[in-house]
């Protein structure tokens, strides 16, 4: 998009900034609208677009956000293509659609973090309204979407260096039963074969960082989709998310005209423990392994070695379990996440 357009998106953005995602959700009748929400700080400026589609009958606010990380594409074109066939005469309640949050890392094409500010949007929430563009893109995000939902799904993939297996997850609240219920029974419609549930142990003042965990700790039906690896676009993973999010939609009510329902006959592979493995120390990582392989205790994962092709170390895992993700690319940094195994103890 050339600037002047760009420009011009966002002075008409400006216009519509005084309407609260709260009052277009109450206007009548069946309708889709494009808002975008314009971020400044200094003499930085972004935008956040953001779609409602509102239909003819009462029903819960399902919201989708993709694109926090701006580098994985498969949630970001499944979106796209979502936002292309859903029809407001199909939908019951309403959907808030955020397709791209993190515009200026999508286009500038930066792993992880707003280009603007060297920030991550996935450890900013619950964001500032003063703060710099990423703090402003977050605050947005928690008091425009996540209050205004029933339900919240949170889209990622791999980024640029993961490789990644197909799963969805949500926090295991104990004390708000019935949203951990919900959350866990939308996962298992999703047809996704992975399952995740993370503990969940914040108290209600302490940030939450992540997203869907944000909306988590304000009491929302909160899950998250992962699928999608090492920053391209696979066909295959962009068509999980879709029927993943059709099937989420026709389970909570909201998508009326579902396209015909892709049974998966395996019973999904359910995981409530994590074990992280950070990088020991900085090097070139190699590893014959992948996303989905399992692995056992005290089994060598890779080794690292210096810029002479001198080994340093080995990895090894502290755990039975699959891999969820790891980098699957050579270069790692100590303390980065290497390896996440999952695992269950039930």
């Amino acid at each position: 998009m050339k600037k002047a357009a760009l420009l011009s998106l966002v002075l008409i953005g400006g216009l519509i900034n005084a309407q609260k995602i709260s009052q277009i959700i109450e206007q009548k009748g069946t309708f889709r609208k494009d808002t975008i929400f314009t971020i400044k700080n200094d003499s930085k400026e972004t935008y956040l677009p953001i779609t409602i589609i509102k239909g003819k009958e009462k029903g819960p606010v399902f919201s989708i956000v993709a694109g926090i990380h701006g580098y994985e594409y498969p949630p970001i074109i499944a979106v796209q293509e979502l936002l292309n066939e859903i029809k407001p005469e199909q939908v019951k309640g309403t959907l808030i659609i955020v397709p791209i949050a993190n515009v200026e890392a999508f286009q500038k094409r930066t792993p992880f973090i707003n280009p603007l500010d060297n920030k991550n949007l996935n450890n900013a929430f619950p964001g500032s309204q003063n703060g710099t563009p990423t703090d402003q893109i977050a605050n947005i995000i928690t008091k425009e979407i996540i209050s205004n939902s029933t339900i919240f799904l949170d889209i990622h993939g791999g980024d640029a260096n993961e490789d990644l297996l197909p799963f969805v997850c949500y926090y295991d609240r104990k004390d708000s039963p019935e949203n951990t219920k919900l959350a866990h029974n939308l996962s298992a419609q999703s047809q996704i074969n992975y399952i995740v549930s993370y503990p969940y142990n914040l108290t209600s003042t302490e940030p939450a960082k992540y997203v869907f965990k944000q909306a988590t700790q304000q009491g929302i039906t909160a899950l998250s989709i992962e699928a999608g690896k090492l920053g391209t676009v696979q066909k295959e993973n962009v068509d999980m998310i879709k029927i993943a999010v059709y099937n989420m939609l026709e389970s909570s009510g909201n998508y009326v005209k579902s396209k015909p329902k892709i049974k998966n006959e395996r019973k999904p592979t359910f995981f409530d423990r994590q074990d992280y493995i950070k990088v020991p120390e900085s090097g070139i990582f190699y590893s014959e392994l992948k996303s989905g392989d399992k692995v056992t205790k005290n089994q060598i994962l890779g080794y690292i070695t210096d810029g002479f092709g001198n080994k340093k170390q080995d990895v090894i895992s502290k755990t039975d379990g699959i891999i969820l993700y790891k980098i699957g690319t050579p270069p790692v940094n100590k303390d980065e996440t290497l390896f996440c195994i999952g695992y269950s103890e039930k």
